[in-house]
């Protein structure tokens, strides 16, 4: 059986476009190369020969011709199937060195090893081998700007290595190099050549080709002289190959790496790229624990009434009612208290009327209410007692007072109990102090009111013997709309019309939460427009990355990494600009949060805002950073190479 060559190049074209002329850059090129040769590639700039070059290594496309791998067809293969060949076949070695800049020295000789599955701790072992051979071991941690200009060539040769490639594809390696520093590459490709790597150099320099055994000279895209082969101790490509990737954690890791690295390369960038974000991710950690403090603070007034209560007013349905409306009686609430499952009524008349404690004036709530009013609105007394029904029957002329108003008419903090009040210039003894109640969830103090029993402000105060509210408490909450329709009928019966109207607290605060939750829902919606815009942001930015960094790209997929692996790269670095921001944003929204409840804003801090938050940052940056991150894993190799 007649052997193979490693390389077979046979009738390979490669035509490129310069504005309306087509140029020839490889025409019908026809080569073999065997395992173990020594190859100079020679030709004048623009004679083809690193187009040649860029084919052979799979960087590059033929548009017509064969090209063989030890027998096996390269035409054809998809993107990241040619990434495979170029991580297990070829090491290559370029005139400008092609080093990534962030990248330390050890970090960047193994990089080929990383995209070829590699642990990290074979990497580093291989990384360290390499580079002390070729007496870099001290300048392993120093990034190619600390390095010469020949030291960063012994990199690149290590970085060839790392994957222990059959063969080395050197373009020019000499050529940015010093003649003492040419010389000891020179060396070094001719000691790998010995031990049985293939070595295809292309150069235009003859004193650099001499140092091959095979000369190949081109011009205009045509071989125009090759020598006669001259196969070496056979190194082949191995079946065996590392496995193709390491699964996708530990690629998200070393991404995350890298991703962290490329950031702080750039800081002044990065903090205005994470500026969006965290404004969008505070403000929807603020607007939200607003809304939702405002929510259950509303929540929290109405429920301190009692949301088994149903208040009965005056007036038909849909009307307004008022104290001039004369259909409720105290004999209504009797009727009501006989009722099963009533277990409290309170009748209530009130006006405005002008209390007065020695010379002081204040005009105030008035109001004549039955014994049970601190039991039915969960309401205790600091000082004193309430009036008894004793009270109520006798007409007795006795009040409680409200804080608000104990406070205004005994500013200097004396006991009001025992004192005498003039109330519409009634004098009424001050038996008790209500606790403090606040402000009610329309806005009006609660703690601005007069207490006296309905009889005497019926008689005394207000001449009238109808009332303007009755609030009835039912014993199971669960059974609240039952009691309503049976008050309603009652009513009904004993009016004849329907002439009142009854407010079940119960849906009240049903309707109170929709509407809270609507308006936090409005406030995380602005919130979020904020964050999207962030991450628009975030795109723009990582659009401009993918286009700076167009070279790295290239030396990237030119050491074995797949569209998969660049793909991941850019989207895991816009990722991590967004969980960064968006940890900030969370720290930045909690401690606006807690100043504004310094400040007296109800503000409630609960667990899913600020996780939907977080989610939506990282979202936003997987989201927007996919389209850079496409385009970055579409380029092209050897047009990404040839990027400045």
């Amino acid at each position: 059986m007649a052997p193979t060559p490693l390389l077979e190049l046979r009738g390979i074209t490669r035509r490129f476009k310069a504005g309306d002329t087509e140029v020839r850059a490889l025409d019908e090129v026809s080569l073999a190369i065997w395992p173990g040769e020594f190859v100079a590639i020679m030709g004048q700039s623009g004679s083809g020969k690193s187009t040649l070059m860029n084919v052979i290594g799979c960087l590059d496309r033929a548009d017509a011709g064969e090209y063989h791998i030890l027998g096996r067809p390269v035409d054809g293969l998809p993107p990241d199937s040619l990434a495979s060949l170029r991580r297990q076949t070829f090491g290559f070695v370029f005139q400008r060195y092609n080093l990534l800049p962030g990248a330390s020295a050890a970090e960047n000789v193994e990089m080929p090893a990383l995209y070829a599955g590699l642990t990290a701790t074979v990497r580093a072992e291989r990384a360290k081998s390499l580079l002390t051979r070729l007496g870099m071991a001290e300048r392993s941690g120093h990034r190619p700007n600390q390095l010469s200009g020949g030291q960063q060539q012994r990199v690149a040769i290590a970085r060839a290595l790392v994957n222990d490639p059959p063969v080395i594809l050197a373009d020019e390696p000499t050529g940015a190099l010093d003649s003492k520093s040419s010389a000891e590459v020179m060396a070094l490709l001719a000691q790998l050549h010995a031990e049985g790597r293939t070595i295809i150099l292309i150069t235009h320099d003859p004193q650099v080709a001499a140092h091959a055994q095979r000369i190949v000279r081109i011009t205009d895209g045509r071989i125009t002289e090759d020598g006669p082969p001259q196969p070496g101790a056979q190194t082949l490509p191995s079946d065996q190959h590392p496995a193709d990737g390491t699964g996708m954690l530990p690629d998200v890791g070393e991404a995350v790496k890298v991703a962290l690295r490329s950031l702080r390369t750039n800081l002044l960038r990065t903090a205005l790229t994470l500026l969006g974000i965290v404004i969008g991710v505070a403000s929807v950690v603020v607007m939200l624990a607003v809304g939702e403090g405002g929510k259950q603070s509303v929540l929290n007034q109405i429920s301190a009434m009692g949301t088994n209560l149903l208040v009965i007013r005056p007036g038909a349905p849909g009307l307004r009612g008022s104290g001039d409306i004369v259909t409720l009686t105290p004999q209504d609430a009797e009727a009501i208290a006989a009722l099963p499952d009533v277990t409290l009524v309170v009748p209530e008349r009130g006006g405005r009327l002008t209390a007065r404690v020695g010379a002081v004036d204040y005009l105030t709530t008035a109001q004549g209410v039955g014994p049970d009013l601190p039991a039915l609105r969960d309401w205790p007394l600091v000082r004193g007692n309430f009036f008894t029904r004793r009270d109520v029957r006798s007409y007795a002329p006795v009040a409680v007072l409200g804080q608000t108003v104990a406070r205004l008419l005994f500013p200097a903090g004396a006991d009001p109990v025992g004192r005498f009040v003039l109330i519409k210039n009634v004098p009424f003894e001050i038996i008790g102090v209500m606790g403090e109640k606040g402000a009610s969830n329309w806005g009006t103090d609660q703690d601005d009111v007069i207490f006296v029993p309905l009889t005497t402000a019926q008689v005394r105060l207000f001449g009238r013997t109808h009332v303007n509210a009755i609030t009835v408490k039912v014993g199971d909450v669960s059974r609240v709309d039952g009691v309503q329709e049976t008050i309603r009928q009652l009513l009904l019966a004993r009016h004849r019309s329907e002439d009142f109207s009854i407010r079940n607290m119960a849906s009240i605060v049903a309707a109170v939460t929709s509407a809270q939750s609507t308006l936090t829902l409005l406030l995380g919606s602005v919130a979020a427009i904020s964050l999207i815009v962030g991450g628009i942001g975030v795109m723009n930015i990582m659009l401009v990355s993918v286009t700076e960094r167009t070279r790295e790209i290239g030396i990237r997929m030119a050491t074995g990494a797949r569209r998969r692996d660049i793909l991941l790269q850019f989207n895991t670095e816009a990722a991590v600009v967004c969980t960064v921001g968006g940890v900030i944003g969370l720290t930045l929204g909690y401690l606006i949060g807690f100043g504004l409840r310094f400040g007296g804003v109800d503000i409630l801090f609960t667990a899913p805002p600020a996780v939907l938050a977080f989610l939506s940052a990282v979202g936003t940056g997987l989201l927007f950073g996919y389209l850079p991150a496409r385009k970055a894993a579409r380029l092209d190799p050897v047009v990404a190479l040839a990027s400045e």
